[in-house]
């Protein structure tokens, strides 16, 4: 074969496979062109409030703004963010996440929640089109199931320690290795000491029983929810030590952070938190404070996919797991997977257990949760849709 021809079978060959995964050519000029909103009654703790875009090519993509607030507050800033959308191209995101910073400023959680739904459905969009799934975006993936831990506190309705036991076994013989409880959820903010100690008390127990029910090897988490103050809650770390948690959850609020870095520097068990914060700016004094051991952003919270890589990078940095908060819908658990597929330090990430027995038919296909790990498909985009015939059913107008 002569030299020229070899050269063109060479540029042949390798052509033949770009060609195949390139996106379509026309893609950089689709626009996000409409909006639509969900809200599909869950349970007294809240609905699910689901978001879905449509572009000038017919192409849709959904995100998740469930829990965090007001949900027609979300409502009402999804349809004022979507105009920061509306008519650019599908590969704009950091400008309209930039220009929605003030506000985020203003209302705190219920503005990030409403921006990353929408950014949501562009990175379900840009995949669709690209013909990858979203985590080959975001640097490609690294962990080819997902595993999660069961949050039984979105669904036991008896807050005893009998209750959350019952609620713990069900997890378990569904899958589940980690389970995730907040026994100390009825605790008062203000109260004497002896009402205090006798809400501390009870959800210690509860956590016991939960450590029975579940077993030595089953990895248990408990999530304080910020309801201790210094002194109470180094007490609280000293006293939950025998029952070898996988974590230690939010005891004290994020402000004065070194009341959380002193607990966890005392703690000797790791401690995790970080949920509520938004972007990378809120995360860099959390990391450099040594607030925890455990990073948990949620990406609804944190300002959207692209926002946790960006702090999971930060986290990765500072040689500091991520486990993504969300005990939301499937919608959201399934863009937090894919973050999490492209992410070296990815530890764990959260599932809402047992709150409906319709949850994994919300999706088409639907979700793919065996032995506590989601399975994660090859199909563009987040790989699922919204199943229309159940959606007609549960969703109320928003």
């Amino acid at each position: 074969m002569s030299e020229p021809k070899r050269r063109q079978l060479l540029q042949s060959l390798i052509a033949a496979p770009l060609a195949a995964a390139a996106p379509d050519p026309r893609a950089a000029g689709i626009t996000v062109t409409g909006l639509e909103i969900f809200r599909v009654h869950v349970n007294r703790r809240g609905d699910w409030l689901l978001t879905r875009l449509s572009t000038s090519a017919g192409v849709t993509g959904i995100g998740d703004a469930s829990h965090g607030g007001s949900d027609d507050a979300k409502v009402a800033l999804i349809r004022r963010f979507f105009e920061l959308f509306k008519g650019r191209s599908i590969f704009d995101i950091e400008r309209p996440r930039m220009a929605a910073e003030p506000e985020i400023a203003r209302r705190g959680s219920v503005a990030a929640i409403a921006l990353s739904s929408l950014e949501q459905c562009l990175w379900d969009i840009r995949g669709k089109v690209s013909g990858v799934p979203a985590y080959d975006l975001l640097g490609g993936r690294l962990h080819a199931r997902i595993r999660n831990y069961a949050n039984i506190n979105r669904s036991t309705e008896d807050r005893s320690p009998s209750g959350f036991a019952q609620m713990a076994e069900r997890a378990v013989k569904a899958g589940f290795d980690a389970v995730k409880l907040a026994p100390f959820d009825g605790m008062p903010r203000r109260a004497d000491p002896a009402r205090l100690e006798e809400f501390t008390r009870l959800g210690i127990e509860s956590a016991a029983a939960v450590r029975r029910a579940i077993g030595p090897k089953a990895d248990l988490l408990i999530d304080a929810h910020s309801h201790f103050d210094l002194e109470r809650g180094l007490d609280l770390a000293r006293r939950l030590e025998p029952l070898n948690l996988f974590w230690l959850e939010e005891v004290t609020p994020a402000r004065p952070l070194e009341n959380l870095a002193a607990i966890n520097r005392a703690a000797r068990m790791p401690t995790a938190g970080g949920e509520a914060i938004y972007g990378l700016k809120g995360f860099y004094p959390y990391v450099a404070a040594g607030a925890v051991d455990i990073l948990m952003p949620d990406v609804k919270y944190c300002g959207g996919m692209l926002e946790l890589k960006k702090i999971a990078a930060l986290a990765e940095a500072a040689a500091m797991p991520v486990s993504p908060h969300g005990p939301a819908s499937p919608v959201g658990n399934i863009a937090a997977a894919h973050v999490c597929a492209a992410m070296p330090n990815f530890q764990i990430l959260e599932y809402a257990f047992g709150e409906v027995a319709w949850r994994a038919e919300l999706v088409d296909p639907p979700e793919q949760m065996a032995g506590g790990y989601l399975a994660l498909s090859e199909r563009p985009g987040l790989g699922i849709a919204l199943n229309e015939r159940l959606l007609k059913k549960l969703a109320a107008p928003a």
